[in-house]
């Protein structure tokens, strides 16, 4: 029996995969949470052996959470299960360490047959995601959203698009210039772009000048 932690902001969802994985056999639901930190928390104290991982969460996005638990707990099988299919959001995710990705508009029957695969050491993408990874593959410049940039690259992208020089970003974040040079670099490369004043038009199409502190 694989013990099983479920990290799902969305209540009604979290509540409606436990009732749903309680009549199997194959899975321990050992917690649940909606909420990064916290799920990560729960991963380390209870070390299970497959996670259900929602790839938006509060506190700690699901890139930086599935990061951050494969690199303490190597031996976990992952199966992201999101409404985000954004290719960079997929990629990142892959590139972090899931075992498969299952988007939230696909079957039940596609649900479980994911995370029966993960858990046996298989690899399983949802149709949706399938297609999502051909147009990555084909699309390789392909530009994503925002959103799974971490809390601190996200406000390095306001600052630099309100025109802030690497030391004000450096001295209002009380970081170094060359922290600062990497969260750039970070940036960039995530949002494929290659230039500062792209960066910033970037910024400002996303809306972020419009977001309030951290």
């Amino acid at each position: 029996m694989h013990r099983l932690v479920i990290i799902e902001d969305q209540t009604a969802i979290r509540e409606m995969l436990a009732e749903i994985l309680a009549p199997d056999k194959n899975f321990k639901l050992v917690g649940q949470s909606g909420d990064g930190q916290e799920g990560l928390q729960m991963c380390l104290d209870l070390k299970p052996d497959v996670v259900i991982l929602d790839a938006k969460l509060p506190s700690l996005n699901g890139v930086d959470l599935l990061r951050r638990l494969v690199k303490r707990l190597p031996k976990i099988r992952v199966l992201v299960f999101s409404g985000h299919e954004n290719p960079v959001i997929v990629r990142e995710m892959l590139e972090a360490g899931a075992h498969g990705f299952v988007e939230k508009t696909a079957g039940f029957l596609d649900f479980k047959k994911g995370l029966s695969t993960i858990a046996m050491g298989g690899t399983y993408f949802g149709p949706g995601i399938a297609s999502v990874l051909r147009n990555v593959v084909a699309n390789p410049e392909s530009r994503g959203s925002p959103d799974f940039l971490t809390e601190r690259e996200r406000e390095v992208l306001k600052l630099v698009a309100e025109g802030n020089s690497t030391k004000e970003i450096a001295d209002k974040l009380s970081i170094s210039a060359k922290t600062v040079d990497n969260h750039r670099t970070n940036l960039m490369r995530k949002l494929n772009i290659h230039d500062v004043a792209s960066l910033t038009r970037h910024a400002i199409e996303q809306g972020l000048l419009g977001e309030g502190g951290a």
